[in-house]
């Protein structure tokens, strides 16, 4: 069995096509995958990083985006540790369904869930979402915020490595301690607790 300190849950959701599945790939894979198809339901892939010499593991549940996978994706916010909002800085869509999506993270998330707000396709001339636009709505709902590029991989390995010094930090911050329920499949490996049910 693999050696690590910590196990985390980080769940992408947003609209469909906003490239929630070309960020997680680029990150674990480093791969860009070319005409990536729409995720059918839930998809999820493991990453070791390195956390001031500790080993943490990131369990990266990428979501589909669309209507009709909503119920089943919505049971994978509950034990998340850190949720990714994603939309596409091209696609204005994408931005105006983010308070549909910030709803559901009230519903079906912890309330100390870790959030992040990324404006993803940077690389692209036909940008219609500004900079500080982004930052603003962030701001408002007190997320993090960072515009990424999976294409160039701009910004992928500081989203994820971010997210998990935060989370580490959480964790030593608040003791967590192992728990032995575990609402996802994670092959055998230790979960932490979610902060909304620790003590602070």
């Amino acid at each position: 069995m693999e050696d690590y300190k910590y196990l985390f849950k980080v769940v992408l959701i947003g609209n469909a096509g906003v490239g929630k599945t070309c960020l997680v790939r680029r990150f674990t894979e480093g791969l860009f995958p070319p005409g990536q198809g729409a995720t059918i339901g839930v998809d999820f892939m493991i990453k070791t990083v390195d956390v001031d010499g500790e080993k943490v593991k990131l369990q990266i549940w990428d979501t589909a985006g669309q209507e009709r996978f909503r119920s089943i994706t919505q049971a994978y916010y509950r034990s998340a540790n850190a949720l990714i909002l994603v939309y596409d800085v091209c696609c204005q869509n994408s931005f105006d369904s983010l308070p549909q999506w910030l709803n559901e993270i009230e519903l079906y998330a912890g309330s100390k869930v870790l959030t992040f707000l990324v404006g993803n396709k940077v690389d692209k001339m036909s940008k219609e979402i500004p900079t500080q636009i982004g930052q603003q709505f962030a701001q408002r709902y007190d997320m993090a915020f960072i515009e990424t590029s999976a294409k160039e991989c701009e910004n992928v390995e500081r989203l994820f490595m971010d997210i998990a010094r935060g989370l580490t930090k959480r964790a030593r911050d608040l003791n967590l301690q192992p728990e032995e329920n575990n609402e996802f499949p994670s092959g055998g490996s230790t979960p932490i607790s979610t902060f909304s049910c620790c003590k602070i």
